[in-house]
């Protein structure tokens, strides 16, 4: 996976780069795991926009992922590494002996031909996904779950990572990618490696329209607006926005707010995220 610069034939291309792809064996997705996708542009189930400069976009299907890895003790072959759009991370679609495909996420070095399995007496391999509890320390994980048979929920993303730092009792503390140490049930599915596409934070798009095709519509400065439209507006030439802190359209703190409501996950957290 690498990065590919073009010759700077214009403004926008000279200042832009793309994945390679070179890893990616398919182009046609498996059909019977898409699922068409509505767009929402930013509104909730009211219609009410919740997200701000969402909208428009290329058109895309879903790809189900696997999250779960659930098929205990089946060994399933990789078929294909394909793209999908509405993730960072490459796909790879795994066929099982009896006819089954699922798509997981491809961690870094998965090839196709390659075995992978999930069960508690899997080998530690990349693609493989067993119980932390059979997981030895220090290895490198992905797609971690919060609870048993929920599905994995962190460190999904290209490039990331987690490592398991120790064990005590029925828990494991994980090491996040974030730089949090947070305590997981022993009993909760990981995903052996890194997840793949590791050079996608070094992708620059370049140019705008690169980010209307991603569904990303134009963001105005607050310091650009009026008093009357953000708190920031308003002034003689530049002026700094503010004390005590900058400030949201509707008044609220921006920076350094604290937004976590669920206190009762705290005892979970063993370091904060530096």
């Amino acid at each position: 996976m690498a990065i590919k610069v073009y010759k700077p034939t214009s403004p926008g291309r000279r200042a832009s780069s793309v994945s390679s792809f070179e890893e990616i064996t398919t182009t046609v997705p498996e059909r019977s795991l898409l699922v068409s996708l509505k767009k929402n542009a930013g509104r909730n189930f009211r219609g009410k926009i919740t997200i701000r400069h969402r909208g428009g976009g290329s058109r895309r299907k879903y790809r189900v992922i696997d999250f779960k890895r659930d098929k205990i003790g089946v060994p399933g072959r990789v078929s294909s590494i394909e793209y999908d759009p509405n993730r960072t991370a490459r796909i790879a679609l795994v066929t099982y002996p009896d006819g089954e495909k699922r798509y997981i996420i491809a961690p870094l070095g998965l090839q196709v031909g390659d075995q992978v399995m999930a069960g508690a007496n899997a080998e530690v391999h990349p693609g493989n996904a067993l119980p932390l509890a059979n997981i030895p320390l220090g290895t490198v994980v992905h797609n971690i779950e919060l609870q048993p048979g929920r599905g994995g929920q962190l460190a999904r993303s290209a490039g990331t990572s987690a490592q398991l730092m120790a064990k005590e009792g029925s828990y494991a503390t994980v090491r996040l990618p974030s730089g949090e140490m947070r305590l997981v049930n022993t009993q909760c599915m990981a995903t052996i490696g890194q997840v793949s596409n590791v050079d996608h934070s070094n992708v620059k798009l370049g140019r705008a329209g690169r980010k209307r095709l991603m569904g990303r519509r134009p963001h105005v400065r607050g310091s650009a607006m009026t008093p009357r439209d953000h708190p920031h507006g308003g002034g003689e030439g530049k002026a700094p926005v503010g004390m005590p802190s900058p400030k949201t359209p509707w008044g609220k703190p921006t920076m350094g707010y604290k937004t976590r409501r669920r206190k009762s996950t705290d005892k979970f957290i063993v370091r904060r995220r530096s």
